[in-house]
């Protein structure tokens, strides 16, 4: 025997041992919410009567996959194999999957697929000829897998499945993912390794990974995806690197996936030498028409562009006093003979110094409503700065009214904590979902507005800058992996509960164990505001140290532009604290819906976790529950701290639910988080004492280090930086 390994400490034995935590096999979180896990014996003999085979008839390469994807599921989770047979003779136990063209006992309820439009399913239990049926149906090929991974989400979550009745239509056109990747490998704001996108090797070599990332796509019903970064390089356009593009389609087609491009909008000068980008020059508009007929021989279905126009220092029409509708029709009227879409961002600030960089994207898009073409859609960031832990939402939604909108949401979390903290941002999305806009009276949500429920929309569509890297576990987290999660299922359904989303994540990706699933989602429930009572409570925002976004700079005050400076959002002084957004400050709140003005400009009108959004508040400004705002302050940083605490001591108390690989990477996430926050709190109330010439609130500990040395800090390799 080797006395060697008899020595090896406990702690190190995780890493050289394949099982642990109750003989679970260790898993490194590339299998996502896909995992199939076996089922509890007394479930599977439940299951086993009401799942005895699959029926199918004719077979596209979609349906191929939808076969291949319940073979899988219903293999692992049943113990037992699966085979697709092609019968017109049901039996008992039988899942018969198809469309009305594939299998003519589908076509006997076609009364039932009307409804479900393109994209919808429906799963229903039948009796055929005294055998009980499953059916997964649609109208369309892509319908059947949707509802074919339905299913499986049901099977796997332990649902009654003996009287199934479930149609499901998705509530948006485009639901899809940004991808800030550049054409070097490196992701601009990721944390989960490089690029998924190997386009050196592309596209002779199609990595097995890009399949898997189309088949994790459309099991949450993503049907878009845009390959490279809205600072984009021209050369995205380049000939080779429409080749490499198009192969990438070839992969997602058959999983519903349409591959978009991000642009530069001087890319007919930078690839062909053209003297000018002007979009009223002839040579430039045929130039773009062009190139977008090149790119449909490439790619049929190719989905359209993505442009970021005269921002953070890229190219657009202003560069030659045109305005954005005059840069972006012509790009568009390019696209429309293909049926392709152009979604121009609205996140614009390149005003005069001075100006409240939350009023700049209204400002610059609301004069423009109804001069862009029909193919264009504005694609907006959810709050009017910039993906804070919590903006209000953007004044767009609800006064931009005859312009189809797309909601920008940020599954990446560039203000977040990055990859360690845990964040669950269903809840963050649902707030914004749900915010009353007032544009045509009460229970105009967000929601209805993207939805084209308030003004009617030629198109509707939800995207959301991805957290996808080439990473194993390929978010960067096994936590991070539910943001993606999230944002799929509200793109499909903007009025699904954030909680039953966390629900069923946490039930896919761990176990359906009670004991387990409940404080789970307990804590990723708080999560979200656990982090905001840390960073930026009570309407603080973009407190971030500048380029990296990564820790606290509330002091920060020397950049070039005032709006790049923490302190210009905090306006911290001896007298308060607190934006001004009301007619005594920038007037911000005038954007909104008139029934909102008072509402936003009352500091006891409204909800306290706004208030200095909205409010520049004297330190001393008595909050709802008494205290001041400086004590209030101070406990709510304490607070988030204690609430990380309370997290980590519910995942030691889960230890053996979870195997050992995912249990350390997240006990230690946990503990980095727990260090950040206290450095943000730390960091926060030492600069705001400075500042105010207060001291602490009795009974508060002071911070750990002066300000002096919370300034010191530097971080210039931090990930994600694009600096």
């Amino acid at each position: 025997m080797n006395k060697q390994l008899i020595n090896i400490p406990k702690s190190l034995l995780c890493n050289c041992i394949d099982e642990c935590f109750a003989n679970k096999p260790a898993e490194d979180g590339y299998k996502l919410w896909l995992r199939y896990a076996p089922l509890p014996l007394e479930t599977i003999d439940a299951l086993k009567p009401r799942i005895r085979g699959l029926m199918s008839g004719a077979m596209s390469q979609t349906l191929s996959i939808a076969c291949t994807e319940l073979e899988r599921g219903l293999s692992s989770m049943l113990l037992d194999e699966f085979a697709c047979v092609s019968t017109t003779v049901p039996f008992d136990g039988a899942i018969l999957f198809g469309t009305a063209k594939d299998h003519p006992l589908i076509a006997e309820q076609r009364l039932l697929l009307e409804p479900l439009g393109k994209e919808g399913y429906l799963i229903k239990s039948v009796e055929i000829d005294d055998a009980s049926v499953t059916l997964i149906v649609g109208n369309d090929d892509m319908g059947v897998l949707y509802g074919c991974f339905a299913f499986l989400r049901m099977v796997q979550s332990g649902m009654d499945i003996s009287q199934l009745h479930l149609a499901s239509v998705p509530k948006l056109d485009l639901r899809m993912l940004n991808h800030w990747d550049n054409l070097d490998g490196s992701v601009e704001r990721g944390y989960a390794g490089s690029s998924i996108w190997d386009w050196w090797t592309l596209p002779d070599y199609q990595d097995p990974r890009y399949a898997d990332y189309a088949r994790a796509n459309a099991s949450i019903g993503i049907n878009g995806t845009v390959l490279n970064n809205v600072n984009a390089s021209p050369m995205i356009l380049n000939g080779d690197y429409l080749k490499k593009a198009a192969k990438l389609a070839d992969i997602f087609r058959p999983f519903g996936i349409k591959v978009f491009l991000a642009v530069n909008f001087a890319t007919p000068c930078v690839l062909d030498g053209l003297e000018t980008a002007d979009p009223m020059d002839a040579l430039v508009r045929q130039w773009w028409k062009d190139k977008v007929a090149e790119i449909y021989k490439l790619i049929p279905d190719f989905g359209g562009f993505l442009v970021k126009a005269n921002s953070e220092g890229q190219p657009g029409p202003g560069d030659y006093d045109r305005s954005h509708a005059d840069g972006a029709n012509m790009i568009a009227e390019a696209l429309a003979p293909h049926d392709g879409i152009l979604i121009w961002r609205a996140f614009v600030y390149a005003s005069d110094p001075g100006t409240d960089r939350a009023t700049e994207a209204y400002d610059e898009f609301k004069p423009l409503d109804g001069a862009f073409l029909p193919n264009i859609m504005l694609q907006v960031k959810n709050g009017p700065i910039d993906f804070q832990p919590r903006e209000p939402f953007s004044p767009i939604f609800g006064q931009i009214t005859e312009t189809p909108v797309v909601l920008e949401f940020q599954v990446t979390k560039e203000y977040l904590g990055q990859a360690t903290h845990l964040v669950y941002l269903g809840k963050a999305f649902e707030e914004v979902l749900r915010f009353d806009t007032y544009a045509d009276g009460e229970g105009s949500t967000v929601a209805r507005i993207i939805q084209g429920e308030i003004f009617p929309q030629r198109f509707t569509g939800m995207a959301a800058v991805s957290n996808i890297g080439n990473g194993r576990d390929w978010t960067g987290g096994i936590f991070n992996q539910a943001n993606w999660y999230a944002f799929g299922r509200l793109a499909w359904n903007p009025e699904l509960n954030s909680e039953d989303i966390a629900r069923e994540w946490v039930r896919l990706t761990f176990c359906s164990d009670e004991a387990f699933v409940e404080p789970v989602v307990e804590m990723m429930m708080s999560s979200h505001e656990t982090l905001v009572d840390y960073m930026t409570p009570f309407g603080l925002h973009h407190q971030m140290a500048t380029g990296h976004h990564y820790g606290p700079g509330p002091w920060i005050d020397d950049l070039k532009r005032p709006e790049w400076n923490p302190s210009y959002y905090n306006q911290a002084d001896e007298a308060g604290i607190g934006f001004d957004r009301t007619d005594r400050g920038s007037g911000a709140i005038r954007q909104y819906a008139p029934e909102l003005w008072g509402l936003f400009g009352d500091k006891h009108g409204f909800d306290e976790k706004y208030l200095l959004w909205f409010h520049h508040v004297a330190w001393d400004f008595k909050m709802k529950s008494g205290k001041s705002l400086w004590d209030s302050l101070v406990i709510r940083y304490d607070t988030g701290i204690s609430n990380v605490e309370v997290m980590q001591s519910t995942w030691q108390e889960l230890k053996g639910y979870v195997d050992c690989r995912r249990f350390a990477q997240i006990e230690a996430y946990l503990a980095i988080q727990l260090r950040e926050a206290k450095w943000w709190r730390d960091a926060c109330i030492a600069y705001f004492m400075e500042v105010s010439g207060l001291p602490l609130p009795e009974g508060h500990e002071k911070p750990g280090h002066t300000l002096d040395y919370y300034k010191s800090l530097n971080h210039p390799f931090a990930p994600g930086n694009p600096e």
